[in-house]
């Protein structure tokens, strides 16, 4: 390994050349290598961002000099076999969300990481938005009292018209596709990092738009978390209109709203803003270069608000790899992050299938979500 410069392989030509590779770049680890389904896309796109090595074989990019991470961004049903085959080969990982299909899959990968004794994260970038990070802080100094009760909406028509593209993974729910995967799977994360563990879900999964799809591009659910704390996740990525965006967590002494990056109290003394610490603040979004976004799905992760916070993501995976302090305020996710995030998605698949309320399999908290009481 090169104390100076880690190397890493990026698995992927969509997501992870919009965002993995530039964020890599950007902490300061080198990209050496592109591996991708296509032979002609991966070539063309490894030299339209000047990364040397292109291959259609992850175990090709492996046998390379110098190769420290791997960054797995690819369908969510590929995921399992990417990062064994780099764990086995000594490698540290960072793979995408949705984790895994299921949670024995995400169970595989967590006991192969640490059976190999690799540093292993996941790619919930958004613990490292400016909002989120800051309402995570808030949380922990108790601003609202005991939370009771939460509430997250998000509505973008970004896949309305049924003309726009998408791969056709993303389309078929047996591959892991949908926006459950896409976007609950961030819903998910953030709640475990702001109220603790969920306890049970009640769930609709529905295809809003006019689509020929197996996956869903919407869903509603009913939680309960381990402490108390009801709440509703709703969003559609499907139905036409402005974009909604609602978060706000209800506590026995007041309400916490984010909007953005803007994080506001609302109690019996008026709202207030709580000021943004410097550690916290990101970079104005970066997009990716504009021929390199063709789809709606391109348009939809190439805008470039996940660049900053990947490249915190990604710093921390950095500086824990070569034995440096790192952060924990916000704290990077780990594979066992996935676990937990993976069982909560299972629970709410189950949940909308058998249309009736599912518990969340117990299983002791993650070392990066802090518990409410």
């Amino acid at each position: 390994m090169n104390q100076s410069r880690l190397g890493a392989v990026v698995v992927g030509t969509q997501f992870g050349v919009l965002t993995h590779l530039r964020a890599l770049r950007a902490a300061g680890i080198e990209v050496r290598a592109l591996v991708g389904r296509d032979t002609d896309k991966t070539v063309r796109r490894a030299a339209r961002m000047g990364v040397e090595g292109a291959y259609t074989s992850l175990t090709e990019a492996l046998a390379q000099p110098d190769i420290d991470i791997v960054s797995v961004a690819t369908p969510p049903h590929t995921h399992a076999g990417f990062v064994l085959e780099a764990v086995a080969a000594g490698k540290h990982v960072l793979c995408e969300k949705p984790f895994a299909r299921n949670a024995g899959e995400a169970r595989a990968m967590l006991a192969a990481a640490e059976a190999a004794d690799v540093v292993h994260m996941l790619g919930t970038e958004f613990r490292f938005a400016t909002g989120q990070a800051l309402a995570a802080r808030a949380m922990r100094q108790d601003l609202i009292g005991e939370p009771r009760m939460a509430t997250m909406v998000l509505n973008l028509p970004i896949l309305a018209d049924p003309e726009g593209q998408v791969p056709d993974w993303w389309s078929a729910a047996a591959e892991g596709g949908g926006w459950l995967g896409a976007l609950a799977s961030h819903n998910v994360d953030q709640l475990r990092t702001l109220l603790g563990e969920l306890a049970g879900v009640s769930a609709s999964l529905s295809l809003v738009a006019d689509r020929d799809w197996t996956a869903e591009d919407s869903y509603t659910v009913h939680f309960r978390t381990v402490s108390g704390v009801a709440g509703i996740l709703q969003s559609t990525a499907g139905g036409w209109g402005p974009p909604v965006a609602c978060t706000r967590i209800y506590g026995s002494h007041g309400t916490l709203c984010i909007e953005g990056d803007a994080v506001q109290i609302a109690d019996r003394s008026g709202v207030r803003t709580l000021d943004i610490p410097e550690e916290l603040k990101n970079p104005l979004p970066d997009p990716a270069p504009a021929d390199l976004m063709v789809t709606a799905y391109d348009h939809l992760h190439g805008a470039g608000t996940d660049l900053g916070p990947y490249t915190k993501l990604f710093a921390a995976m950095r500086d824990r790899i070569l034995g440096r302090e790192t952060a924990s305020d916000p704290a990077p996710a780990t594979f066992a992050d996935g676990v937990a995030g993976q069982a909560v998605l299972d629970a709410i698949r189950q949940s909308a299938r058998e249309q009736r309320w599912v518990d969340v399999p117990a299983h002791a908290p993650a070392s990066t979500a802090p518990v409410v009481a």
